[in-house]
């Protein structure tokens, strides 16, 4: 589990073929500290295992499914990358409950300068638009964000300066593929209410009484 809020911006490396997939090496400094082989780090918004570690970065290898179902099928050395740790139970809550676990590729419509700061225009996969609401929560490659519009496509978020200058959110221009993963209550919220969803009436065996 995360929180969305990125530690670092770190670097691909490498990218090794494996017959099952891909291995990733990742520049990190921050998301390295205490971190040990097994452990998860979310690398933009894909909660990913650690397999091996050196002094400047570590491993971690991807599957097929995971490259076809997010943005990591397209990365190559020299891309930056968000990285957090895996929340402890201890720490304290500043974004929203992030798995890690994409829901679906999304991609910059236009970056607008709004004061300091930037307002991003995302097309939305229409599967994951009614999870999206104005004020509600969404993970940006793995950035906890608030939905400050909703658009007919998709979304619009607001960017600080901050923000811009600790994650890759600085380099979104329009057309850039972004990893999205829906505020988790509002996926079971609309799972619990499908099953509470009234049905249609079965027909009585034998026909009418």
């Amino acid at each position: 589990m995360f929180t969305g809020l990125v530690e670092e911006r770190g670097t691909i490396l490498a990218v090794e073929a494996r017959p099952a997939g891909r291995r990733l090496w990742i520049g990190a400094r921050t998301a390295l500290d205490g971190t040990a082989a097994g452990d998860s780090v979310a690398v933009s918004g894909c909660c990913l295992t650690v397999v091996e570690i050196r002094a400047d970065r570590f491993a971690a290898d991807v599957v097929p499914e995971t490259l076809a179902r997010t943005t990591l099928g397209g990365w190559s050395a020299g891309d930056p990358v968000n990285l957090e740790r895996s929340l402890r139970l201890d720490q304290r809550l500043g974004g929203h409950l992030v798995q890690g676990h994409v829901d679906g590729v999304g991609t910059v419509r236009h970056v607008t300068p709004e004061g300091e700061g930037r307002r991003v225009a995302l097309d939305v996969p229409s599967a994951l638009a009614r999870f999206v609401a104005e004020k509600g929560s969404i993970a940006v490659d793995g950035m906890s964000l608030t939905v400050a519009a909703v658009t007919p496509a998709g979304c619009e978020i607001a960017l600080i300066p901050h923000t811009l200058a600790v994650t890759v959110a600085a380099d979104y221009a329009p057309g850039r593929a972004v990893n999205l993963e829906v505020d988790l209550l509002a996926r079971y919220l609309d799972r619990l209410l499908a099953e509470r969803a009234p049905r249609e009436p079965r027909p009585v065996a034998g026909g009418a009484a």
